[in-house]
């Protein structure tokens, strides 16, 4: 038997239960810069916030999501859609600076049915890729291997989100 050794997701396995809030909204209201890293949280507009995925797909995946709270995607104003926009657009510019992709893939679940996890707020999932990034792991063993520690990840991000506006 092989062992894939992992000690950081421990942090995740002890912490306790998440309330019933929703992420989207609670997170982006924190001001503190620590707790901010502690929750992950890289950019917050007016609009729009930036927040790294706790469960990643692969390495540096971010999730730009509407300060409204809602599901209704069609529904979104002028304003909201545009700063929503401009986010993606900022995140893609630092994952670029950060980590030179060779591509993204940028999309959302619009419900439950179609794979959204938080299904009551609209959110966009931002994952950069690698040539060869994808092998056998998923396919076989049902893993993912994530290379870098989410905090290192997001240490690496925050300064080009200050910058890159």
């Amino acid at each position: 038997m092989r062992v894939l050794w992992a000690p950081w997701r421990l942090a995740y396995i002890e912490k306790p239960a998440p309330g019933a809030g929703c992420i989207f909204c609670e997170k982006p209201r924190i001001d503190a810069a620590a707790e901010r890293r502690r929750s992950l949280v890289l950019a917050v507009t007016e609009h729009a916030s930036v927040l790294m995925n706790l469960y990643p797909y692969a390495s540096a995946h971010l999730m730009v999501a509407p300060r409204l709270h809602t599901a209704d995607f069609a529904s979104l104003d002028g304003a909201t859609a545009a700063g929503v926009q401009a986010l993606l657009q900022r995140a893609v510019r630092a994952l670029a600076g950060a980590f030179s992709p060779a591509g993204f893939n940028i999309g959302m679940n619009l419900g439950r049915s179609a794979g959204a996890g938080i299904a009551d707020h609209l959110h966009w999932h931002v994952v950069p890729r690698w040539e060869g990034d994808t092998n056998f792991m998923p396919l076989l063993a049902e893993t993912r291997v994530i290379s870098q520690h989410l905090e290192e990840t997001y240490d690496r991000l925050l300064p080009l989100f200050e910058e890159v506006k």
